[in-house]
Parts: C-alpha cells; sequence; structure tokens
C-alpha cells in the first residue's frame, strides 16, 4: 500500500484499569458508578462483563459510519469480529499479557472446547507445550479465578474467538525473552503473533524527580539507607488478602529482620496488626494507598521486590534490575507469571497451600532474606540485574514497536502482511 495513506486506527480496551468509560450504563448487580475492575470486588467482575457487552450495539453504530480501518483490542469483545468483518475493518487482539499465559492456554480448539472445564483442569502443563516448561496456576489461582468470569460467556471462550477473529495479535513481550514461547504461539494459531516488546515505562514521563510532598517524604528515608539495602512492598490496586492473610505476611515482612516499604491499599486499621508500625518505626515505611511505585524502585537504596506478580509491575522491577519476592495475587495472569520469573532464577516464589494459598510468616522472611541478603540468593539477584538490557531497553522496545508499524502498513487485504 502506499506509505503515504493514513490509517484509521480505534482502541478498545477491556476496563480493567482507569475511567475511560464514564458513559457505561450499569446493569443489575453492579455498583453505580463502577467504571473498571479496580472499584470492585472479584465477585462483581462478571457484572462488569455484561455492561461492557452491552457496547455492542452502539459500537455498531459507530463503525458503520467511521472511516476505521483497524482496530486494536483487548480479550473481551467476543462478539467483535462478527460486527467488523462485514464493514471490511481489521482487528488486532493486543495481549498485555506475556507470550507464557497465551501459551499455557492454548489455541482456541482449546479455549472453546471443553478440554478444560474444572480449576482443577489448569494445575498441570497442558500437552501442546513442546518446551520444558513446569508452568501452570495453583489450584487456589484458579478458584479465584472463576469466581470473575461471567457464568454465561467465560474468559477463555472469550479469548478463543478474539483470536479466532483476529487478523493478527500482538503482545507485550519481546523474542529475546520468550523465544521458544512466541514461536509456539505462532504455530497454534496459524497466524502471525508479532512482540510489540515490553514498553518500559518513561523515568522522564513518569515526573521521575518531580517535586512532590509524599516523594520527597519518601525520598529522604530512603536516602539514609544502604544501597540495595530496602525490599518494596506492593500487591498491586486490585489484591484483596484476608485479614488472616495480611497478619501473615505483616508479620513475615516483620521477621525478616530487613528494611522495607509497604504500601497498604486495603482499608481498615485492623488489615494490619496491633502495635506492627510501632515496632518496625526504625526500618520499616509503611504508605497508605498509593505511593510513586516508580521513583521508589529507582532509588539506589531499594534491591528487591514483593509483588503480587502483575505483568507491569514486574516489568517496571526488572527494568531497573530489582531481585523478585513472588507473591501471587491469585488472580489472571499472575500465578503464571510467578512460576516463570522463579524458573528464570531473576526471583523466589513464596511457597503457599495449594489448596488454600495459606502461607506462613516464617516462609515469607526466609524468601524476603534469600532474595535480599542470603549469599545463595546472589546469582538470583545478579540475573535480576543483568535484565535491565532486555526489560529496561527502550530502545530495543522502540524498534517492536517501528517493526509493529511496518506490519500493519503492509498488511495486505487478503489476510497476509506483505513482508
Amino acid at each position: 500500500m502506499d506509505r503515504k495513506e493514513k490509517l484509521h486506527i480505534a482502541m478498545f480496551p477491556w476496563l480493567a484499569y482507569g475511567h475511560i468509560m464514564p458513559f457505561l450504563q450499569n446493569i443489575d448487580g453492579l455498583p453505580p458508578g463502577a467504571e473498571s475492575t479496580g472499584e470492585i470486588p472479584v465477585h462483581k467482575v462478571p457484572y462488569l462483563k455484561k455492561a461492557y457487552d452491552t457496547l455492542q450495539v452502539p459500537l455498531t453504530e459507530f463503525l458503520k459510519t467511521s472511516d476505521v480501518n483497524w482496530i486494536i483490542h483487548d480479550f473481551a469483545p467476543y462478539w467483535l469480529p462478527e460486527i467488523a468483518t462485514p464493514l471490511g475493518i481489521n482487528l488486532v487482539l493486543f495481549s498485555i499479557f506475556n507470550a507464557t499465559s497465551f501459551a499455557f492456554l492454548g489455541p482456541p480448539s482449546a479455549l472453546l472446547g471443553n478440554l478444560r472445564t474444572r480449576p482443577e483442569d489448569f494445575t498441570k502443563v497442558p500437552d501442546w507445550i513442546d518446551y520444558p516448561c513446569n508452568i501452570a496456576y495453583k489450584l487456589y489461582e484458579m478458584v479465584t479465578h472463576y469466581e470473575c468470569m461471567d457464568e454465561d460467556v467465560s474468559d477463555f471462550q472469550r479469548i478463543g474467538m478474539v483470536i479466532q477473529g483476529c487478523q493478527f495479535m500482538i503482545l507485550r513481550s519481546s523474542i529475546e525473552f520468550e523465544p521458544d514461547e512466541i514461536r509456539l504461539l505462532r504455530k497454534l494459531y496459524q497466524k502471525p503473533v508479532v512482540p510489540i516488546g515490553l514498553l518500559p515505562p518513561s523515568l522522564i514521563s513518569s515526573n521521575l524527580g518531580k517535586t512532590d510532598e509524599k516523594w520527597e517524604g519518601i525520598k529522604k528515608w530512603l536516602d539514609n539507607k544502604g544501597e540495595k539495602s530496602v525490599f518494596y512492598v506492593a500487591l498491586g490496586s486490585e489484591v484483596n488478602l484476608s485479614q488472616e492473610f495480611m497478619h501473615e505476611l505483616a508479620f513475615g515482612i516483620e521477621k525478616s529482620n530487613l528494611p522495607f516499604i509497604w504500601v497498604v491499599r486495603q482499608k481498615g486499621q485492623d488489615m494490619i496488626p496491633p502495635g506492627f508500625e510501632e515496632r518496625v518505626s526504625e526500618r520499616g515505611l509503611v504508605l497508605r494507598d498509593w505511593a510513586p511505585q516508580l521513583q521508589i524502585l529507582a532509588h539506589s537504596s531499594v534491591g528487591g521486590f514483593l509483588t503480587h506478580c502483575g505483568w507491569s509491575s514486574i516489568i517496571e522491577a526488572l527494568g531497573l534490575g530489582r531481585a523478585l519476592i513472588l507473591f501471587s495475587g491469585a488472580s489472571s495472569d499472575q500465578g503464571l507469571n510467578a512460576r516463570l520469573l522463579h524458573g528464570k532464577k531473576v526471583g523466589l516464589e513464596i511457597e503457599r497451600n495449594e489448596v488454600d494459598g495459606s502461607f506462613t510468616s516464617e516462609l515469607v522472611a526466609q524468601t524476603i532474606r534469600k532474595v535480599m541478603v542470603d549469599p545463595e540468593g546472589e546469582p538470583l539477584r545478579a540475573n535480576a540485574w543483568a535484565m535491565r538490557e532486555i526489560f529496561g531497553n527502550e530502545k530495543m522496545s522502540n524498534n517492536s514497536l517501528e517493526e509493529f508499524t511496518r506490519f500493519i502498513e503492509d498488511f495486505g487485504p487478503s489476510g497476509a502482511a506483505q513482508v
């Protein structure tokens, strides 16, 4: 095609973060004003999916009168191919997850069939994985994920149908990090799978160094700590642990006897054990609700990250070479990420009961110390530091984005890229 011809590309994400669809009409069961998964408990997420599906009619009307050539969409709109194909609009499935997660889920035939119908079916490595792999869900993770699925249309059905209906798939990964997984996806899908890079956040655009009262206080505290001596704890915006688990985690953090920053987003004073903050006041900083995560991770005093294993948080941490203490948030791709990074030897996963997800404070403390200071953890720390060359390489990501741009420009009407 003529490179001067402009393409009109529309983005159609899932409502997993931020207020991007304020006009979305609520339906029975969905709390008023709920606009993303971050604003509702996990058992209410199915109602958000039902509300999302009501966008089918207005989107259809919009596309009929638009000049959109392409739609880059997420996993949720299983009905989108049926709308777009008759209008001659090409579809790109954008996975914000890595290739490992989609390789585990398998081809559309597995997603749309009856191969795996129970949570237990996801606790073993599937047969189509053709490289050495020990990545699978724990039972408690899948039980939690089933709570957030629409019983009428499961997440697996949604993913299977959008894979079938798209012209090609792009994912937030790189061939340097997941060569076997990306190769397998191309084989399973029989269509192009294009990694667009890890898209590391820019320190400049995230206002690193910006004068901010909260950050100034945190920075002053960190400036008085030794290099790579502090571990940072944050479980994301959507992970909600029980009081029992929060207390056990707190006791483990305390028993590690290492300096830390812990961002506690869950409401209620009783989520933290009585007297905890007083006992750790000399070496620990507990922050409520929000913290400048990238700025904290970038500080030279931070050496490790106790994370819920969300892919965005992992990219931030490994982009800065921080070793990982892996504590799966038990939803979406987080369990698979924990296994992946444990296997890559850039962190250690905190051992938990596979049925109910329980754990002990002693194991939390031991894992923290192994990752942060014990001699046996030195290879982990070295491996994590080396990951900066992949995860923090903005030039590599920019090159991947440029390749994607060329790919979409050269994609012919016959359904194959002219490259």
